[in-house]
């Protein structure tokens, strides 16, 4: 019995020995090819330490950004060049390798809707309008924050009184449309009236010529439109005189040149573009002295991240969730402000598609006027 007893006992430790022998060989040439790789063995315990923290990487070929035309297609491509890297990085730290981030410019607002509708764009930067007019195939990732500015009245006459609008520490939610005479004589025609504390009427505005953005367009189509229908029954379809542009700058450039009397823009466009007036548009004076406000929109909720319902990358929910966590912490960082200023945005907060009923209803309405 004892000598059973004794077998047995020897063969357990045996066993033991054998299984510990194992574990070590293999540690030891795990080591020795990652050490001939050039990692140290610390180096490969932090990198284990990570992966057990936050799992293997996953590998993204390509993610595709979209963005509308909020400036002309070379500022914004400049402007953004910086977020591949930074994006890249902040993906990596959420268990994401994207190995490439194709960024581009739409032709216009509809073609960025269009790519996230087709798929052909996995994310992109869209204008409430836009969003609601593509929202069957498409969602709300994030909606965008800025800095509210000192002036938000609907009486365009407080925006007339010799100051420039600025940005205040304030983050808002929402901005407004403006109606922006330009130096032209029949734009400063409107805005004397406008000031003397007369009403405009639909000849008035009727005689001046408009530059617009497309419809899909919030601040640039859709609520402007509105404005003129609660005021005159009419909408923009209803002007003589319309030319569309293909960015807010291009508008800017006609108002300088004396080209168009009107633009219709959001209402921070003074705010951004003051300082270029001159020098990048052709104002022959100070932009403050040069236009004035003929007309403010009702509050307009701010433009958003929206990702592709038909994208099959965006179908996953941990991408998107890392995503959408990567650039609220990038806006967070001196040079992400910096890269997202070019859209007027300051940060980023996690968005509702429920809050762009608002816009729905908006469209609705232009919509049954226009038919």
């Amino acid at each position: 019995m004892k000598k059973t007893s004794a077998f047995i006992l020897s063969l357990i430790l045996c066993l033991g020995l054998l299984s510990g022998c194992g574990t070590s060989e293999t540690n030891t040439d795990t080591s020795a090819a990652e050490t001939s790789a050039g990692t140290t063995a610390a180096e490969a315990s932090d990198q284990a330490a990570t992966a057990a923290d936050t799992g293997e990487l996953q590998e993204i070929d390509t993610l595709t950004i979209a963005f509308s035309p909020y400036a002309d297609a070379d500022t914004v491509i400049t402007s953004t060049e910086p977020l591949e890297a930074l994006l890249q990085e902040k993906l990596m730290e959420k268990g994401y390798d994207v190995q490439e981030i194709d960024m581009s410019v739409g032709t216009s607002y509809t073609a960025v809707g269009q790519a996230l509708s087709a798929g052909s764009a996995d994310i992109g930067f869209i204008s409430g309008g836009n969003y609601v007019l593509f929202s069957d195939d498409c969602d709300v990732l994030l909606t965008a924050l800025r800095y509210a500015i000192s002036k938000d009245s609907e009486d365009p006459v407080d925006w007339n009184d010799g100051t420039l609008e600025e940005n205040t520490e304030e983050m808002s939610t929402y901005y407004r449309s403006v109606i922006l005479a330009g130096p032209s004589e029949k734009g400063q025609e409107l805005l004397a009236k406008v000031n003397a504390g007369e009403e405009l009427t639909w000849e008035d505005l009727d005689s001046a010529t408009w530059a617009v953005m497309d419809a899909t367009s919030a601040s640039g189509y859709i609520y402007p439109s509105l404005w003129l229908q609660e005021r005159y029954g009419k909408t923009i379809t209803d002007l003589s005189n319309v030319v569309e542009s293909d960015s807010y700058t291009t508008s800017l450039s006609r108002l300088a040149a004396g080209q168009v009397d009107i633009i219709v823009s959001y209402g921070h466009i003074r705010v951004k573009y003051a300082s270029d007036w001159v020098e990048e548009f052709g104002g022959t004076d100070e932009m403050v002295n040069q236009t004035g406000i003929l007309g403010v929109s009702e509050p307009i909720y701010n433009d958003m991240i929206a990702y592709s319902e038909t994208s099959e990358l965006m179908a996953d929910e941990s991408f998107r969730q890392a995503l959408g966590e990567a650039f609220i912490e990038i806006a967070e960082t001196e040079e992400g402000k910096e890269i997202i200023s070019v859209f007027s945005q300051i940060g980023y907060e996690w968005g509702d598609d429920a809050n762009y009923d608002g816009e729905r209803e908006a469209q609705e309405l232009l919509k049954s006027l226009e038919d």
